[in-house]
């Protein structure tokens, strides 16, 4: 494997939403001044313990026999994947409503699930990067509070970008259109009151 390839895989791995979101989670939250300790904890916890839940699940359909692997590459792989996560992230919005967390937490979890719902959505016509659309979305929710960590972010989403392309798991189309549906999924949430 020569180092442009290794360089493109470490990114990949480390790009992968169930790191980053929680990574995020931790540095908006923490940025937040108005935001009560239980909140920050909780939303650092919930956000954790959603990405551990979907490395979890990949580890299961592959140690079934059902994946190859636990990156989801099949078609029929990604559509359980994304069908799994999107059912989780909507389930936690509601449970985070029900329990009467800040709107912007239940905001986050709902957007970060249309963004799931896109990729399926979409999924006949192109294979969005999730990605890149989680690194974008997660700039775009470090924006307000934190520019240079979101300027940073922008930069790693663009870098990851690149090595989906290197790898060859995404064309240039399914990466611009990722970053669109990450960057659209913040500009919402940028909408909706940090308090409430």
């Amino acid at each position: 494997m020569n180092a442009l390839r290794a360089t493109a895989r470490a990114l990949s791995l480390a790009s992968h939403p169930a790191l980053v979101m929680p990574l995020v989670a931790l540095a908006a939250i923490s940025a937040s001044a108005d935001a009560a300790e239980r909140t920050k904890l909780l939303s650092v916890a919930v956000t954790a313990a959603v990405a551990a839940s979907v490395v979890v699940f990949g580890m299961m359909q592959v140690r079934a026999g059902r994946w190859r692997d636990s990156d989801a590459s099949a078609p029929s792989e990604r559509v359980e994947l994304n069908l799994f996560l999107a059912a989780l992230l909507a389930g936690t919005a509601a449970l985070s409503y029900m329990n009467g967390e800040p709107i912007r937490l239940v905001a986050g979890f709902a957007l970060a699930g249309a963004i799931v719902l896109a990729a399926l959505a979409l999924r006949h016509l192109l294979k969005l990067s999730l990605h890149v659309a989680f690194a974008a979305f997660g700039a775009g929710v470090l924006w307000p509070a934190m520019p240079i960590a979101a300027v940073l972010l922008s930069l790693f989403a663009a870098a990851v970008a690149w090595s989906r392309l290197e790898l060859k798991r995404h064309t240039l189309n399914e990466v611009v259109v990722g970053a669109v549906a990450g960057a659209a999924a913040a500009s919402l949430l940028l909408l909706v009151p940090s308090a409430g």
